[in-house]
């Protein structure tokens, strides 16, 4: 590679690392714990827990797991309810005063007595939420998503930059070394360098599926604006209806079209999930991989038929495979450790690279100074030498 090259990638590499580093350690240290946010939720004593009961223990009606609801807050409507492929026993109600409020409450109930279990709390308290905002959206819904998606994206550069600067870097040294009988800056290059090689594939994924993840609100939007728009496109124009339709049918229906598949959650009419007039039947796999991904089933909540079912667009696909990805919740304890040690060894990266750009400009800064007592010591002699001839 040529030297103006070099500069030029050297370049692009200080800058894009430079303007998104903070973030990144933002990000870097807020993810740690949100890897392990099941198991700090059980620690805080957050899970929820279904009675123990024989595995043949038949379900309730699902409508009586509403009326269950439905009795603890009368004045509050359904907006969705939902299972965990891991706990089918309980089914998560969520209620509130409009199809839209954000003030919701949710409640656990048994599916085999319809009897409540739990008020959940807020998983992980507050600790946990403020680790989720602050890598989520910074406190500032959907622009604090996109202006960390855009930080994600200068990341991305900074990374293809550094791989290719690194390869002439490394052409006089052994992959892995690291020299300690110099200076610190010296040494800290080369941890940084290794490090970031180490990281690299690490990286590149959990920043690619970092920046699809701030593009969820935008992504929900099209595919509503589009799809959804589409699928619900016979209805417009007519009224909400008052009366709805039971879910215990509405449910029995979409399994059947759908065999082999769960239901994953239902969205009421109103939210925006589903329409005014629909109920929104998610129905996802029972894998590692198809549990992630959802089949909506769009039924007529006033005479529970289906009127339409379509597999996600491939873009809400990338983002539904994305969200998991990026903490490792794909692979069990052993895919979290993992992903652990290389967040610790991005945040060291992260930092390194920190130190050695403000190493650097001390650095200059004094060799400046030196060049300038070094000319002022020579201004005396020049003008002795200029006078004598």
């Amino acid at each position: 590679m040529s030297p103006v090259n070099i500069r030029r990638w050297s370049w692009i590499h200080k800058w894009s690392s430079l303007v998104c580093t903070v973030f990144m350690l933002l990000l870097c240290l807020t993810g740690l714990p949100l890897i392990y946010h099941h198991e700090i939720g059980h620690l805080l004593g957050n899970d929820v827990e279904a009675p123990a009961m024989p595995a043949d223990t038949p379900r309730a009606d699902i409508d009586r797991v509403i009326a269950t609801g439905k009795a603890m807050y009368p004045n509050k409507v359904m907006m969705y309810m939902s299972q965990e492929l891991d706990e089918p026993a309980i089914w998560y109600l969520t209620m509130g005063d409009h199809p839209n409020d954000d003030k919701f409450k949710s409640i656990a109930v048994d599916a085999r007595t319809a009897r409540f279990i739990a008020e959940p709390p807020i998983e992980g308290g507050g600790f946990m939420q403020l680790m989720f905002h602050l890598h989520v959206d910074l406190f500032a819904d959907v622009w604090g998503k996109l202006f960390l998606g855009f930080m994600g994206l200068l990341l991305l550069v900074a990374i293809v930059s550094g791989v290719v600067l690194y390869a002439p870097f490394m052409r006089k040294l052994d992959f892995g070394t690291v020299r300690h009988g110099r200076t610190a800056r010296l040494k800290w290059l080369d941890m940084h360098n290794l490090l970031g090689i180490v990281t690299l594939v690490w990286l590149l994924v959990v920043g690619t599926t970092g920046v699809i993840n701030t593009l969820s609100d935008v992504l929900l939007k099209v595919w509503q604006a589009t799809e959804i728009a589409e699928m619900t496109k016979p209805y417009q124009g007519q009224p909400m209806p008052t009366t709805l339709a039971s879910m215990q049918a509405t449910i029995t229906r979409a399994e059947a079209l759908e065999p082999g598949m769960k239901v994953g959650f239902v969205a009421f009419p109103g939210t925006p999930f589903a329409s005014p007039h629909h109920y929104g039947v998610y129905m996802h796999g029972d894998q590692a991989l198809t549990s992630r991904l959802y089949k909506p089933v769009l039924v007529d909540a006033q005479t529970a038929a289906i009127t339409d079912r379509r597999k996600l667009p491939w873009y809400l696909t990338a983002l539904l495979v994305s969200q998991p990805l990026h903490f490792g919740d794909y692979g069990g304890a052993g895919l979290k450790l993992l992903w652990a040690l290389l967040d610790l060894a991005t945040i060291v990266v992260l930092g390194s690279g920190l130190y050695l750009w403000l190493k650097r400009g001390r650095a200059a800064k004094a060799a400046q100074k030196q060049a300038a007592r070094e000319a002022a010591g020579r201004a005396p002699v020049l003008a002795r030498e200029s006078g004598g001839r």
